[in-house]
């Protein structure tokens, strides 16, 4: 069974892959495979780099121009992920090939949702945390500003929204303890509805 995992950011969602993955499912990251598909040389960068060519200087792609371009501009980012995701579902597939027969796999997927990845997907989880929880530990994590955070927030699904769509919920609103509890019952689930 092909299974997506999605949550906004700081919500927890690599803690999450990271138990389903030593509870034995195959996981695929695919911000992972959103970096291979933009490396030097690769077909992802070279189409960047025609739509803006100021950002991938001598042939090296400086993400936070992009960022800060694509992030301003919703019909740019739509540029970008109609270049990036084709890609990525391609690298995806080529790693499903490694899974075990029978195995749960697992896509962790940022966008799942917004980007209609959820259609490639039998089954989808979100991972749901208190708004204050996930801005702190964002900006423990990558040393952001608040206002940053909370701007990235927004550009994002609404968890309510995230929520509804969902196959399944995890609340990361207690401890690691609770976290691997509520994630091993899904994993259960999926594993018999599988």
């Amino acid at each position: 069974m092909r299974v997506g995992l999605t949550g906004g950011i700081g919500s927890g969602k690599s803690e999450v892959a990271r138990i389903l993955h030593d509870l034995g499912a195959y996981v695929i990251d695919t911000d992972v495979l959103a970096r291979q598909a933009v490396a030097p040389r690769s077909d992802g960068l070279m189409e960047i780099a025609r739509q803006w060519p100021q950002v991938v200087p001598r042939g090296v792609l400086k993400r936070a121009a992009l960022a800060e371009i694509v992030f301003n501009d919703p019909s740019a980012r739509e540029r970008l992920n109609a270049i990036v995701h084709p890609h990525v579902r391609r690298l995806a597939v080529e790693r499903e090939q490694h899974a075990k027969p029978g195995q749960l796999i697992v896509h962790v997927v940022p966008l799942l949702f917004e980007t209609g990845y959820v259609d490639l997907v039998e089954k989808s989880i979100v991972v749901i945390a208190p708004d204050d929880e996930r801005v702190a530990r964002v900006v423990q994590r990558d040393h952001a500003d608040e206002a940053h955070v909370r701007a990235r927030m927004a550009a994002q699904i609404s968890p309510q929204e995230a929520r509804e769509r969902a196959d399944y919920v995890i609340e990361n609103d207690g401890d690691l303890a609770h976290l691997h509890e509520r994630t091993q019952a899904v994993y259960e689930a999926l594993t018999k509805a599988a």
